[in-house]
């Protein structure tokens, strides 16, 4: 008789608590899937909301794998698979949500069209801390904005994850962006136009930028008050986009200007299953443009070095933004 596979793993068994390091089995791929040795494990914001409980658009049923986005090497293929091939390094948004194992484990069984070929001028540490970002960024303004040359696109929060990489997505087109005085420099150097929020209104920045006119697109990355704000700063028949436009919001400034609104969920495809390969479309976008260099994320990822058994801290260094860049777990290597 062989004996069982197992993997290390950190698991949660309860929202709040301490992770809990173990043994679990390790799974085989089934069809269409893709056994990926993890190498890196990126902690983003939402990663902590739910291990708090806090994201219910996140659902992830405890006792869990958490982890959602990671860099990492196939091992194995299902049957189905032709794109992949043991020994490729690969990325993508892959789990610890809708009942699907994350990434803070040795290997994870993940559906291969979440994947793609990871960048080869990237590390597994930059990968690991791009999908999320990447892809939110690319829905926002490509699938629903159609984003193109000739138009001034604002972008709320341009030196976020999200908002950076939308800055670069945008190029095309003139981009100006919103941040703080601090990040002035880093969005000028992006591309976009840097304008501070804190010194100026919706109402002096249009004026300035378009001449009372109004942004082609806007991309609000921050939600709450500043998706209201990005309602008074589209033109007419123009269109704003939101990957936060969970609240109360009064639509009468985007009625008068009769503009569209869209939304990103970009969970959406794992928590249902649909779509999941148009994810997987997007990633390999990402490859081309990074190493094509047209495209440079800002993936300065935090110089220490978490494990599955430090997990608890990396956790901790996002929630405190204790961090110089993203903050990523190395599982292997």
């Amino acid at each position: 008789m062989t004996a069982a596979k197992t993997m290390q793993a950190a698991v949660l068994d309860s929202h709040g608590v301490a992770f809990r390091v173990a043994p679990v089995p390790r799974p085989d791929p089934q069809p269409g899937q893709v056994l990926v040795r993890i190498e890196a494990s990126a902690v983003n914001p939402l990663d902590i909301k739910i291990r708090a409980g806090q994201a219910a658009h996140a659902r992830q049923p405890l006792p869990a794998i958490l982890g959602i986005d990671l860099a990492g090497v196939v091992e194995a293929v299902g049957s189905g698979v032709t794109n992949f091939r043991h020994g490729d390094e690969v990325y993508g948004m892959t789990g610890g949500v809708g009942g699907l194992q994350g990434s803070l484990a040795e290997y994870a069984v993940v559906d291969a069209d979440l994947l793609a070929p990871k960048p080869a001028n990237l590390t597994m540490r930059e990968a690991a801390a791009l999908p999320l970002i990447f892809i939110t960024a690319w829905e926002g303004l490509v699938d629903r904005a159609a984003v193109h040359s000739g138009q001034k696109v604002l972008i709320h929060g341009g030196a976020g994850g999200v908002g950076h990489v939308a800055i670069q997505i945008a190029r095309s087109a003139e981009v100006f962006a919103t941040g703080s005085a601090a990040s002035k420099t880093f969005i000028e150097r992006l591309g976009a136009v840097a304008i501070d929020y804190r010194q100026m209104s919706v109402e002096d920045y249009v004026t300035a930028y378009t001449g009372g006119r109004g942004f082609d697109i806007v991309y609000d990355t921050v939600g709450g008050a500043t998706l209201d704000a990005s309602f008074n700063a589209v033109c007419r028949f123009g269109h704003v986009v939101s990957a936060l436009g969970w609240g109360t919001h009064a639509l009468a400034p985007l009625s008068f200007r009769a503009a569209s609104y869209s939304s990103v969920f970009t969970l959406l495809p794992m928590l249902t299953g649909e779509g999941r390969a148009h994810h997987g479309d997007i990633l390999r976008e990402a490859t081309r443009l990074i190493e094509a260099g047209k495209l440079a994320p800002r993936v300065g990822v935090d110089p220490r070095h978490f494990t599955l058994s430090t997990v608890g801290e990396a956790y901790r260094a996002v929630e405190g933004n204790d961090a110089a860049g993203k903050i990523v777990v190395d599982i292997h290597g």
